[in-house]
Formats: C-alpha cells, sequence, structure tokens
C-alpha cells in the first residue's frame, strides 16, 4: 500500500485540525471544504477503499460511523442534519487511498449530490 497523506496526518507529520482522536480513528476538517463543516474520519490503520475492506474490517467500519455522528453533535450539525459520504475508486470521487467518510453539514444540502 503507497503511504498517503492520511498516514502522515495520524502519525502528526503534517498539521491538521484534529476534532477527535482515539486509539482506532482520527477526525480533522478538510482541507478543501464543501461545507461550512466538513470533516474527514479516518481509521489510523489505512484501508484503500471500500473494496478492499473485509468482514475482519467491520467493527472498524462501524466504529468511523458512530465517531461520524459524534463529530456531527460535538460540531453542532447533529440537530439540523449532516451528510455523511464515502467515496470508492476514481469514479466515485474517491481522491486519497485510505478509507474516510466526510461529514458535511451546517447548510442545506442538494440531491443529488453529483
Amino acid at each position: 500500500m503507497p503511504e498517503t497523506i492520511f498516514s502522515k496526518i495520524v502519525r502528526k507529520e503534517i498539521p491538521a485540525k484534529i476534532v477527535y482522536e482515539d486509539e482506532l480513528s482520527l477526525a480533522f476538517h478538510d482541507i478543501n471544504g464543501q461545507a461550512p463543516v466538513h470533516v474527514l474520519v479516518i481509521p489510523k490503520r489505512q484501508i484503500d477503499s471500500l473494496e478492499h475492506a473485509s468482514p475482519d474490517d467491520a467493527a472498524l467500519l462501524g466504529h468511523l460511523q458512530i465517531v461520524a455522528q459524534q463529530v456531527a453533535r460535538q460540531l453542532g450539525i447533529h440537530e439540523s442534519g449532516y451528510r455523511v459520504v464515502m467515496n470508492c475508486g476514481a469514479d466515485g470521487g474517491q481522491s486519497v487511498g485510505h478509507i474516510h467518510y466526510h461529514v458535511l453539514g451546517g447548510r442545506p444540502l442538494a440531491w443529488p449530490p453529483g
């Protein structure tokens, strides 16, 4: 697996505006935010994409979703609503080869998204 910018953020080699961290995951503001709140939730252990996840990763993926919920509550977008998105592969819009959830909110979000 090639190293990604997220691996460097996990190791604190690249600064990030971190909003949540535990032994399994890290959440930080996206530097190219697409909404007033745009946070990325990543596992500390690199998995290239959802396509590369295995049944052994189920607990970790579930944990990331709970972290997304906690981040939304912490940043005050839980009552008005928010969107959680995971892109998979080039055509799905994934630009970093490390699974990550986007937590977006703070304004009405249109549908369809793309």
